[in-house]
């Protein structure tokens, strides 16, 4: 009965892992598309490179008119955003497609998934509140919450193990003896 329960529990384990680790996947390849289709242009339009600031000046001008956007982000929109439309035009969508590998590979998870949420809650705060930006930004939080989760199965992992010499796994718990096991004791004077 013990060895069938700690089956599961490894059954269970694994589950999880992947799960964290398709989610980050995911995450990072919406990221990644999100920019290239920013570079390359969606199908039948244009890329944001083609005619660089007319998306972005469309866009920040429609969210002044939407009655959602909070004047503060209204105000930040008029003073700065505006005023530098061509600096934004190239680097987000270079960002997503760096954050999008990133969080592919595994490499600077969590700087990777704090840079998403600030440009999440941008988008947010700018009147663009749906479906897909909420289960993104919930995504991130989930991929944060289970950050050792996501690191398991990571370039940053394996290339940590590299420079350590350590292995990548750690050995499971029925591969430990006995003594390892318990506490270790504390005489005291």
């Amino acid at each position: 009965m013990n060895s069938k329960k700690q089956n599961m529990t490894k059954l269970w384990s694994s589950s999880y892992q992947l799960l964290v680790t398709l989610m980050r996947v995911l995450f990072g390849f919406g990221w990644l598309m999100a920019g290239l289709t920013k570079i390359t242009g969606k199908a039948g339009e244009a890329s944001w490179y083609q005619y660089p600031g007319q998306f972005l000046t469309d866009y920040f001008n429609a969210a002044l008119l939407k009655p959602n956007v909070p004047e503060f982000y209204k105000t930040f929109i008029e003073q700065f955003c505006l005023n530098e439309v061509l600096p934004f035009n190239y680097i987000i969508p270079a960002v997503q497609v760096i954050l999008g590998v990133f969080l592919i590979l595994g490499i600077w998870i969590l700087p990777s998934i704090l840079i998403c949420m600030f440009m999440h809650i941008n988008f947010i705060l700018s009147g663009n509140m749906n479906i897909i930006s909420l289960t993104l930004y919930t995504s991130a939080f989930g991929i944060m919450m289970n950050l050792e989760k996501a690191h398991r199965l990571s370039l940053h992992r394996l290339l940590k193990s590299k420079r350590s010499g350590k292995p990548t796994t750690a050995p499971a718990l029925s591969e430990m003896s006995e003594e390892a096991l318990q506490p270790a004791s504390v005489s005291l004077p």
